[in-house]
Order: structure tokens, then sequence, then C-alpha cells
């Protein structure tokens, strides 16, 4: 179980230095309910959402199977054109 989580830690999302990257907020809650749980591949349910400052945002997330609680880490850029 806690090498799951290590593994999860080092992987996209699973911490603010590695974000996973989204164009808009608006896809961040489907994106985190998509993802399967570490521990028992079940679907992830939003807790919360907060902005994290400059683009970042921190989504505290919870199995709706077995109930393990995580934090997944977003990064909202811009899509326009230069």
């Amino acid at each position: 179980m806690r090498d799951r989580e290590k593994l999860a830690a080092l992987s996209s999302g699973g911490a603010a230095e590695r974000p996973i990257t989204v164009t808009s907020s608006a896809v961040i809650e489907v994106r985190a309910g998509a993802l399967p749980c570490v521990q028992c591949e079940g679907e992830y349910r939003v807790v919360a959402h907060d902005n994290a400052g400059a683009g970042l945002r921190k989504v505290s997330v919870a199995c709706r199977l077995c109930g393990t609680p995580r934090i997944l880490w977003f990064r909202i850029v811009s899509d326009d054109p230069n």
C-alpha cells in the first residue's frame, strides 16, 4: 500500500512540482474523476478544488470504493496561439 502511494506521488499530478496540465479549470474535476484510485482502481470523487496560485490547482479527492484520500495537482495553461 505504501509503495503505491509513493509511486502515485512521483507520477503526473502527484505533486505540485509535477501537475497535470489542463487548458481550463472547467475540466479539472472531470479529469480527476476519470483517474483510477491507486489503491483499488476505484473512481475518485472530488472533495475540494482549491486555487494554489499562478494557475496551480490543488484538488482533494477520495475513492468512492475504498475511501482512500489523495491530493491531485493541476496547472492551467493557455492554449491561445502566440
